[in-house]
């Protein structure tokens, strides 16, 4: 309740919102599904509009996201990315130190703090944010349109650091200027991807790899892919292996690597604004 608006905290949370109010003893017994916040409803729904309303607006980190194209012979997945800057892939390939890493997607997303009843410690849980799939997406996830509008839908993602500034603001950016922010982008690209995405036990490398369509089910050896896949490999291995009990109940469709050794320092620092942030602003009452 104290914090500084402009302060920011990276830090784990479970994927599928748990509203405070919730009374039962075990946040599983939600009988909804939260993890994903329709745009156009999230002002009306008790589930979302509360936490809103105080300002528990959050930034979701991914690599990508997955969607799914109907075919004749089945559900073809696509990998959807923030464009990379190519002059960074190509010092990577070269062993450049000065390579940031990927672009991850910055989305949109709405937290709350759920405390057991009997007490207990604090859960913080979030949806995503979705909004109506930019004219590029659209084609891949295709729905039927009703009353005039499509329901075909994609992660809110801000796009720059201003789009996050105002996003994460809490007390200088207040909830209806936030809300204006999340608009579909036309700034991803997208590349289709084997249906070995498909297995939910399958979180490797090559679930992100191009394929090209028509052919083999194969790798396809671009620059690009060269450097994605040597970048998850190494942050794989270089990360400890967790085991099966740790792992949590939940399941998500998005991409979920380990950021490379070598950047995690950048990427903390950017987060939790030790580089060129402004002062700190108090909370207003």
């Amino acid at each position: 309740k104290d914090a500084d608006s402009s302060e920011r905290v990276l830090m784990d949370m479970r994927w599928g919102l748990v509203p405070s109010w919730f009374k039962q003893d075990n946040p599983s017994k939600l009988q909804f599904n939260t993890s994903n916040c329709r745009s156009d409803t999230m002002l009306s729904k008790s589930s979302y509009k509360g936490a809103l309303l105080k300002g528990k607006r959050c930034v979701v980190l991914a690599d990508g996201f997955y969607e799914w194209q109907q075919q004749s012979g089945g559900k073809q997945p696509y990998f959807i990315y923030f464009p990379q800057n190519k002059d960074a892939m190509d010092k990577e390939m070269e062993g450049d130190e000065e390579w940031k890493g990927w672009r991850l997607l910055t989305m949109a997303g709405i937290f709350d703090c759920w405390e057991p009843p009997g007490g207990g410690e604090m859960l913080y849980t979030y949806t995503i944010i979705t909004v109506d799939a930019s004219k590029d997406v659209s084609f891949i996830h295709h729905r039927q349109v009703r009353a005039g509008k499509g329901v075909a839908g994609m992660p809110a993602i801000l796009d720059g650091d201003e789009a996050i500034r105002k996003w994460l603001d809490f007390a200088e950016v207040p909830t209806q200027e936030a809300v204006k922010l999340i608009q579909p982008t036309e700034n991803i690209v997208f590349h289709p991807v084997s249906t070995f995405v498909n297995n939910i036990r399958n979180n490797t490398p090559e679930c992100v790899a191009a394929i090209e369509l028509g052919a083999k089910k194969e790798v396809k050896a671009t620059p690009s892919n060269k450097v994605m896949l040597g970048w998850l490999k190494s942050s794989q291995e270089s990360s400890p292996k967790k085991k099966e009990n740790d792992l949590p109940k939940w399941t998500s469709q998005f991409i979920h690597s380990p950021s490379p050794k070598k950047t995690s320092a950048d990427v903390l620092q950017q987060w939790l604004g030790k580089q060129g942030q402004p002062a700190a602003k108090k909370h207003k009452a």
